[in-house]
């Protein structure tokens, strides 16, 4: 691209989820190779994203960043999201000279002026191509975690708190992937605490 302008779009997945990691992504799009469809990840089927997913890794650059559980917890999931943002603008293979993330907010410390945009996945292609990619990778990390870590339901719900998640949770406690420093698992955590404790008294 020479020296065009090199805008890279970044957005996340997984801020909500109760177990694995969040995973931000940055693209910068090549005009030269335009990607047409480009959106909101969560407005896409799942065929259609990995379509727009394969497209994206072959004709545009791609960085990606992640903060697993224990990052996490320690941070909290702000933090840490704008850690896993930091990670994957500095994972991009060519520099950009402007960023554009969705949301309200800038991660510290990128590499050149930066513009937070609220809804950005809808409005900017480079964000929405970001999107695309970040819960692409998630959902297939989540995937991989089903095998690890069967009886969840990773596979379906990819962590988020959905009913059978919190009934996995309360019959067979936490997994190494869960975030601990959130309260559903913080509870489940503590009620299953207790009624072994009851069980030894």
């Amino acid at each position: 691209m020479g020296n065009t302008v090199r805008i890279a779009g970044v957005d996340e997945a997984g801020r909500g989820p109760l177990s694995g990691p969040v995973v931000a992504a940055a693209v910068i799009l090549d005009p030269t190779r335009p990607i047409t469809g480009l959106g909101d990840s969560k407005a896409l089927s799942e065929r259609r994203r990995r379509e727009l997913f394969r497209l994206i890794r072959a004709n545009a650059w791609v960085g990606i960043g992640i903060a697993e559980p224990a990052e996490i917890d320690r941070l909290n999931i702000l933090h840490a999201t704008m850690a896993a943002m930091r990670r994957a603008v500095a994972r991009l293979p060519v520099r950009p000279t402007l960023v554009l993330v969705d949301g309200n907010r800038l991660p510290p410390g990128l590499p050149c002026p930066a513009e937070a945009i609220i809804k950005g996945d809808a409005k900017e292609a480079c964000i929405g191509a970001a999107s695309i990619i970040a819960k692409t990778v998630r959902d297939d990390l989540m995937e991989q975690a089903a095998r690890r870590f069967p009886g969840y339901g990773f596979e379906g719900h990819k962590g988020y708190p959905s009913a059978a998640h919190k009934a996995a949770l309360e019959t067979s406690g936490a997994c190494p992937i869960h975030r601990r420093s959130y309260a559903p698992v913080r509870a489940a955590l503590e009620s299953r605490f207790s009624t072994n404790a009851n069980r030894c008294g």
